[in-house]
C-alpha cells in the first residue's frame, strides 16, 4: 500500500548494513536481504580513508547478485581520487545491480588521509565540498555521454558503438578537468542516485545542488523540517525542483529495550550525542515517532542505523516497519525495479542527446 495523501509524499525508509571489522560478503548480504524483505528504499555501506575495511563500493557489487529490489548506495570519497574512475565504478555497480545504484559523496579532510596518497595537502572543508559537487556534476555529464541507444553490437559487421552517440563533456573544475567520453555505457537509471549528508553548512549547497536525498541529522521534527526547508530554497536559488529532493532524517538507533518505552530522557525521541542523534527504545515507539515527523511534513523519509546491525534491523523490520505496513503508512511491495523507482525519481533525459537532436533539426 502507498500512501495517497497529496498534502506529502510516500514515506521513505533505509539502513545502514555496516559490519566492522568483518571481511566476507554473506553477512553484508544477508543484512541487505533482511532490509529488502521489509521494502526499504536503500542500505548504505559507509567507507572513508581513515578506517581499515574492504571498499563498500566493491562490497555492494558483490552483494548486488544476492538481492533483486533494495538499493545499494555505497560511501565514495572524492578526494584524491579521479573523477572519471569514480563515474565508471558507480555506473558499473548500476550495471550489475540492474539500476538500484546510488553512491553516498563524502570528502576526506584529514591530513593523515592526505599522506596515504602523497599527491596534494588537505584543502579546506569548504574547497572539498566545492569539488565534490564537481565530482558529482561531472559524474552525471559523463553518464550522458553516451546515448542510451548509442551500443550496436552488430557481429555481422563488427561495430560495437555507434560513435555519432558518444559525446565529449569537456569539463573543467576547479582541481581537475575532464574530456570524455565514459568507458562505460550509459547506466541502467540514467544517473545513480547521488545521497550527501547535509548535516553542516558546507555540505548543504552540495546536497541542494547534487543531491537525489539529503541525510539530516536532527534531533527534532522541527529542527529536520528547517534544514528541509533550507535546502528545498537552495535548491530552487540554484535552478532546480525542490521536489526532485528527498530529504531523510538520518537517526541511530538501539532497539536493544524491545516493546519497553523510550529511554527517559530521550523524551520519547532521540538524543543528541557525538555520532549523530539517538533513538533509544522500543519498534512500536519508533514507529510512533517515523509516522508523527513524516506526517508533520518535516522530513521524506528515515536513514536509519542500527547500534547492533543484525538485532536491531531484524527489529526495525519486523516489528517498526511491519508496523507502519499495517497502518497503511509504508508500502508492502516495490513499485518499480529501480532505485529511482523507488524514490519516486525520473529518469534523467540525456543532455547531449537532446541537444544533438535539436540541432538536427535546426534547418539554420
Amino acid at each position: 500500500m502507498t500512501p495517497s495523501d497529496p498534502g506529502r509524499g510516500p514515506l521513505h525508509l533505509a539502513a545502514a548494513v555496516d559490519l566492522p571489522g568483518v571481511f566476507d560478503a554473506a553477512p553484508y548480504t544477508e543484512l541487505a536481504r533482511l532490509a529488502e524483505s521489509g521494502a526499504l528504499d536503500f542500505v548504505t555501506l559507509g567507507d572513508s580513508f581513515a578506517r581499515h575495511g574492504p571498499d563498500a563500493l566493491a562490497v555492494l557489487a558483490r552483494v548486488a547478485p544476492g538481492t533483486g529490489r533494495v538499493g545499494l548506495v555505497p560511501t565514495v570519497t572524492t578526494t584524491h581520487t579521479e573523477p572519471f574512475h569514480v563515474q565508471a565504478a558507480v555506473a558499473t555497480l548500476d550495471w550489475v545491480s540492474r539500476g538500484r545504484a546510488g553512491w553516498n559523496v563524502a570528502v576526506s579532510a584529514t591530513e593523515a588521509e592526505a599522506r596515504l596518497f602523497g599527491r596534494r595537502r588537505v584543502a579546506s572543508r569548504e574547497a572539498l565540498w566545492r569539488e565534490a559537487g564537481e565530482v558529482a556534476d561531472v559524474a552525471r555529464r559523463l553518464w550522458d555521454s553516451w546515448e542510451d541507444d548509442a551500443e550496436i553490437r552488430d557481429a555481422a559487421t563488427g561495430r560495437f558503438v555507434d560513435r555519432d552517440k558518444l559525446h565529449h563533456v569537456d569539463f573543467t573544475g576547479g582541481t581537475f578537468s575532464v574530456r570524455g567520453p565514459s568507458i562505460v555505457p550509459r547506466p541502467p537509471q540514467g544517473h545513480p542516485v547521488v545521497v550527501v549528508d547535509a548535516s553542516d553548512g558546507h555540505t548543504r549547497e552540495t546536497a541542494a545542488r547534487h543531491a537525489d536525498v539529503a541525510l539530516v541529522r536532527a534531533a527534532s521534527p522541527a529542527r529536520a523540517d528547517a534544514v528541509r526547508a533550507e535546502l528545498h530554497r537552495r535548491a530552487a536559488e540554484a535552478g532546480r525542483a525542490p521536489g526532485e529532493l528527498r530529504v531523510f532524517a538520518a537517526l541511530v538507533v538501539d532497539l536493544g529495550g524491545g516493546e519497553h518505552a523510550a529511554q527517559p530522557g530521550h523524551g520519547g525521541g532521540p538524543l543528541p550525542t557525538a555520532e549523530g542523534p539517538l533513538y533509544r527504545g522500543g519498534p512500536v515507539d519508533l514507529a510512533e515517532l517515523i509516522a508523527t515527523w513524516h506526517g508533520a511534513g518535516a522530513v521524506d523519509g528515515f536513514h536509519l542505523t542500527p547500534v547492533e546491525p543484525r538485532r536491531d534491523l531484524e527489529r526495525l523490520v519486523n516489528g517498526t516497519v511491519a508496523l507502519l505496513q499495517h497502518r497503511g503508512l509504508f508500502r508492502t511491495f516495490y513499485p518499480g525495479a529501480t532505485l529511482r523507482d523507488h524514490l519516486g525519481l525520473t529518469r534523467p533525459a540525456n543532455r547531449y542527446a537532446n541537444r544533438y537532436a535539436a540541432l538536427a533539426g535546426d534547418p539554420s
